[in-house]
């Protein structure tokens, strides 16, 4: 059995279709097993038998727009993925504090990074690098000045669309420790 992290995209828990009961129904209504939720942000935690992660997300995805409405994507990470990444201690000596936010943009599985970064011209973003085993970005945001989207953010969404999704450090930590637990 395959314990999963559904890492869901565009979920505003203040809309009616996208709280964490309507979220995990779908999932139950799939037959995935030990559904859980971590925050309200779309991050779903369930065990299932199967292993071909596309067509898995094809099928939530499908199932999230027929039930709820919810046109976004579906990025899914097994635990085995997610551990090794963190094992890994990609922002050593980092603190993800309300200023300095550190970040971890998932691609989705068929999704292929770029060859080369961006510049870093920004001073609002240090790319720490990219993970192809956990297919993730890693940054470092300085996010003091919220009403700026820094150039590396708004680079992922040219060029990787609706197949990427962002997570804080902190987030990956609690959906990790979910589903160990």
């Amino acid at each position: 059995m395959y314990r999963y992290a559904a890492l869901l995209r565009g979920i505003a828990p203040s809309l009616p279709n996208m709280t964490n009961d309507k979220l995990r129904g779908v999932f139950e209504g799939l037959g995935l097993d030990g559904v859980g939720s971590v925050l309200a942000s779309g991050n779903i935690v369930f065990r299932s038998a199967e292993s071909d992660v596309p067509a898995l997300e094809v099928r939530i995805q499908r199932a999230l727009a027929d039930e709820l409405g919810i046109p976004g994507g579906t990025i899914l990470r097994e635990l085995a993925e997610l551990r090794t990444l963190l094992d890994s201690d990609p922002f050593p000596g980092l603190t993800h504090g309300r200023g300095t936010y550190l970040t971890a943009t998932f691609l989705k599985d068929g999704a292929v990074a770029a060859v080369e970064l961006p510049e870093q011209p920004d001073p609002l973003t240090r790319v720490v690098g990219y993970d192809a085993a956990a297919r993730v970005f890693l940054a470092v945001i300085d996010n003091s000045d919220p009403g700026r989207t820094p150039d590396f953010m708004s680079w992922l969404d040219k060029t990787y669309g609706k197949n990427i999704t962002t997570r804080t450090w902190l987030t990956v930590q609690r959906i990790v420790r979910k589903l160990e637990s």
